[in-house]
């Protein structure tokens, strides 16, 4: 899958991303596949790896449904504080909200679920399902 996904550039990424923001499921679904690893590479690094054998599953696919939320909420035309333009990377934008649900998620007893299986759709899915793959692969 990483193969399929190679890294892309921030230009790249900020075109997917507004693409998304338009509405295209496809842009969007590339850009969570292209940033699935980061994640997975989180939760590797905060997690004990015993916890990580029980409940990696499970926060990854509450962490892939962050990586969708953030995509609509991210901003193209973010500026610092002197009014300059600053285009972020993606990743670098998630970050600490990732960190922080990985966090809650252990300090809270783990996942309290915040979806249905009817707000899940097949993508998703699918995505979960390499996002596994990748996972067990990292952890080898």
């Amino acid at each position: 899958m990483i193969r399929c996904y190679p890294r892309i550039s921030l230009y790249e990424e900020r075109r997917l991303i507004k693409k998304a923001q338009n509405g295209s499921k496809k842009s969007k679904d590339e850009l969570v596949l292209r940033r699935v690893g980061f994640p997975i590479f989180r939760i590797h690094k905060i997690v004990f790896p015993d916890l990580v054998r029980r409940y990696g599953e499970d926060l990854l696919s509450e962490a892939i449904l962050i990586t969708y939320k953030k995509i609509d909420s991210y901003d193209l035309d973010y500026r610092d504080k002197l009014e300059n333009h600053k285009p972020v990377k993606f990743v670098s934008y998630i970050w600490k909200r990732i960190d922080g649900f990985i966090i809650d998620s252990l300090k809270n007893g783990l996942l309290p679920r915040s979806y249905n299986d009817d707000q899940i759709s097949e993508r998703f899915f699918l995505i979960l399902s390499y996002s596994f793959i990748i996972m067990n692969m990292c952890s080898l």
